[in-house]
């Protein structure tokens, strides 16, 4: 999902440099799912690329989103199937939301990595101060748009993918009742519960969906790599399941099994020179404490314990952003 910042090539290990090579030339023949056409969604029958369906049955109101990111396109790719289908709930309320219909046109295949915003990340912006104040940008005023929307979700499914290579994964914030959903959702098999990012709160963090007393609950899926067949097959997995133990008629789906990863440290970037010392995959893990993994300048970056599981690395960035997220598994939350 993460975005690069500053380029960190110099002195990298061979196999490092050439994947961030690889990435920086991005090309057409990256994408390979057509970029869909949402010109027909963009009204809306809500708000503008937004559109809800009422059952007559009561139910949850259940928010899927798509395009957050204007380059991560999977999830547009499914919602607009969904629309051509005539996808229904059969109790309660279903929603499906294009976020950043701006970023999204100016989606280009021969860079594809350019519009994943205008002026700001769209998942930054989520916390009372910033939508009530008076900063202006084209994310927060579409953000602002949409506030009353997810304001009125009981389950909401946030769909992004990855740049950098690595394994699905939910992502349930704090909250231990998305945590307890994201397990029984089951696919992917992992969820993790992190604290989110330095540079601001995403959708998930928002307050309905992490305040303690609260009952709203919210999950971001990652579904894969960008622009990938099987990245919109995990994404559609993912958001079927859910909807079948919500909105959809019909026996529940049988359980699947889910592991839970707790996150230990969250490792932000002081400055432009931070460096993975090999080509890391999310998911991967590093089983032995105190390995050194990069280097941020002089300062070493080091596993804080054994069995340490690395939680989307983003092999270039830059000073002020989460270059990667260290968790374990958490053996009593597991089924």
């Amino acid at each position: 999902m993460t975005q690069g910042g500053a380029p960190v090539d110099n002195g990298l290990p061979p196999a490092l440099a050439a994947l961030l090579a690889g990435v920086k030339n991005a090309s057409r023949l990256a994408v390979q799912v057509a970029p869909p056409d949402i010109r027909p969604w963009a009204s809306g029958n809500a708000l503008p690329g937004v559109w809800s369906f009422c059952a007559a049955e009561p139910g949850p109101h259940v928010v899927v989103v798509a395009l957050m990111h204007g380059n991560e396109i999977g999830g547009a790719v499914l919602l607009d199937r969904w629309l051509r289908a005539e996808l229904r709930p059969q109790r309660g309320k279903l929603t499906l939301v294009f976020a950043n219909l701006e970023a999204y046109a100016r989606f280009d295949l021969d860079d594809p990595t350019a519009s994943r915003f205008l002026d700001e990340d769209m998942n930054r912006v989520w916390d009372e101060e910033t939508l009530d104040g008076g900063r202006r940008s084209s994310e927060l005023r579409r953000a602002r748009m949409l506030r009353p929307v997810f304001e009125t979700a009981d389950v909401l499914l946030d769909l992004h993918s990855m740049l950098w290579p690595g394994d699905p994964l939910l992502l349930c914030g704090q909250a231990e009742r998305a945590a307890e959903l994201a397990l029984a959702l089951g696919t992917p098999g992992v969820a993790v519960a992190d604290e989110g990012h330095a540079g601001g709160r995403r959708l998930l963090d928002y307050t309905p969906f992490s305040a303690p007393e609260g009952r709203r609950r919210a999950l971001l899926l990652e579904a894969g790599p960008h622009w990938q067949p099987e990245t919109v097959a995990q994404m559609e997995t993912s958001a079927l399941r859910l909807l079948r133990l919500t909105t959809l008629a019909g026996p529940a789906p049988p359980d699947a099994p889910g592991r839970l990863a707790r996150v230990t440290r969250t490792v932000t970037a002081a400055s432009n020179r931070f460096a993975f010392l090999r080509p890391y995959r999310g998911g991967q893990v590093v089983a032995a404490r105190n390995t050194l993994i990069a280097l941020d300048g002089d300062a070493e970056i080091r596993t804080p314990h054994d069995d340490c599981i690395l939680v989307m690395p983003n092999l270039r960035v830059g000073r002020g952003q989460t270059a990667v997220r260290l968790a374990r598994f958490d053996p009593g939350n597991s089924r």
